[in-house]
């Protein structure tokens, strides 16, 4: 049953994602047990154009974690000239490690 939860849940951001996305790009989040992994994607190309990991970067906790990737891709985005994207969250919660991700991206420059 929570399979079926996950996957509706999944396709429901999706389906949203891609009715915003026709004219930006897309801010996808990837989260793992140990790790979190956030990419800024041009679809029309099916270009990665920016990408940080929590794999690279070890500052305390999950969150802490999560929050300096946020921060790490905003930088990485503005010096390629990305200011507006929207946030895809994926089949994930806007909660814990997800939200400080995405309130670090947005303190870093980001528009979404």
């Amino acid at each position: 049953m929570a399979a079926q939860t996950t996957i509706r849940r999944k396709l429901r951001a999706r389906r949203k994602v891609r009715t915003a996305a026709g004219e930006r790009l897309r801010l996808s989040v990837y989260r793992s047990s140990k790790h979190i992994y956030a990419q800024i994607i041009d679809d029309s190309k099916g270009v990665t154009l920016a990408a940080a990991s929590s794999a690279a970067l070890k500052t305390g906790t999950k969150t802490d974690t999560a929050a300096a990737v946020g921060k790490a891709l905003a930088e990485a985005a503005l010096s390629k000239g990305v200011k507006q994207v929207v946030f895809d969250r994926g089949q994930y919660k806007y909660h814990g490690r997800v939200k400080a991700l995405a309130d670090a991206a947005r303190e870093g420059g980001l528009d979404f």
